[in-house]
């Protein structure tokens, strides 16, 4: 759709960038929204408003064409009028002097806020939200050789839409409508937490990302029983690995797996056994054995107890460990058979 006139000097033609697939519908208070006081030299009757789609959030635009059809050089001024925020667009020219004959152009941007149809001051109280918009582009401008002006000007309409996707699964005839594709807004933003929520379902599943909420259901899901003593980030870590828990349970390695998710103090798999962070050594002697023991070399007296094992802990400061908690975690991970000891010796102390 375009608009233009040549009865002055000056014609001025709005294009708009961006058309509607479907005949736009005026909505709302749209006759009463807008009064424009009539500045131009001639009216604009018998004219078609150049009507522009714009969609939250999306940019658009509307080129203005500006051509001499006299037989002076023109100086010109542009501006804009329209009953919308100043902040939703930005007005550009190429030049402000056509000659005879000439043409130059400018471009009226448009944005509006993306959360257009959310927010409450764009409602006027006790009336609906307004999606019709008017505006006009004028010109003032005069011959380079006289000091009168005259003005010039072309009308413009913004229809706000609501961009829906749905209209892609429905077949062409119907996108001819533009009441369809409001109508089906509605459905698509009812829907849209929904959607929303089983595209992210995996973050809901995951004891690392999922609501606080959420986490008693994961820990029942795996069979874990959530200790209040705990930070809520250590059990977090404990439910995503319950299961690997559960399989190296009672072995040297699920108990410092375990110790390391609690602790955070790090594995260390590439240090000697001795050097690690945390640190399991189990004792393989068997004490003073007649026939089979040689005195000052294999023999311990008053040792030899079998099943057990020793744990340290090398933290940063003494501070970092809870030993009652620690020595908790290594009854219910050990075998019922098995002894051990526990030392904590703090590195930074």
């Amino acid at each position: 759709m375009t608009q233009a006139r040549d009865l002055l000097p000056l014609r001025v033609q709005l294009v708009p960038m961006q058309l509607p697939e479907a005949p736009i519908q005026p909505v709302g208070r749209f006759a009463e929204a807008f009064d424009i006081v009539e500045t131009s030299a001639v009216p604009l009757s018998g004219t078609l408003p150049c009507g522009l789609l714009l969609y939250p959030g999306e940019p658009s635009e509307i080129l203005v064409k500006l051509e001499n059809i006299g037989s002076q050089t023109l100086q010109l001024n542009v501006g804009v009028e329209g009953n919308f925020p100043a902040s939703w667009y930005r007005l550009r020219t190429e030049g402000n002097q056509i000659p005879p004959g000439g043409k130059i152009e400018a471009v009226l941007y448009f944005r509006i806020p993306q959360a257009f149809f959310e927010r409450e001051e764009f409602l006027q109280a006790g009336q609906s939200l307004l999606l019709d918009y008017q505006g006009r582009i004028y010109v003032s401008f005069r011959a380079a050789n006289t000091t009168r002006t005259q003005n010039e000007s072309a009308s413009f309409t913004l229809y706000i839409r609501p961009r829906s996707l749905y209209l892609d699964f429905l077949p062409e005839l119907y996108r001819e409508v533009d009441f369809i594709g409001r109508l089906l807004k509605v459905f698509e933003q009812s829907f849209k937490p929904a959607v929303q929520a089983l595209d992210a379902l995996w973050a809901y599943l995951d004891p690392l990302t999922a609501p606080e909420a959420l986490l008693p259901f994961l820990a029942y899901w795996v069979g874990w029983k959530i200790d209040p003593r705990l930070s809520r980030t250590r059990q977090r870590y404990l439910i995503r690995y319950a299961i690997e828990l559960y399989r190296w349970r009672g072995t040297r390695r699920g108990l410092r797996f375990y110790l390391y998710l609690y602790t955070n103090l790090p594995l260390d798999e590439h240090l000697p056994e001795a050097e690690k962070h945390i640190s399991i050594q189990e004792v393989f002697t068997q004490g003073l054995v007649m026939g089979e023991s040689r005195l000052g070399e294999d023999t311990i007296i008053g040792g030899g107890q079998p099943y057990h094992f020793i744990v340290k802990l090398h933290p940063q400061t003494a501070s970092q460990i809870d030993e009652r908690l620690v020595r908790q975690i290594i009854e219910q991970e050990k075998p019922a058979f098995c002894t051990y000891e526990l030392y904590i010796e703090p590195t930074g102390e």
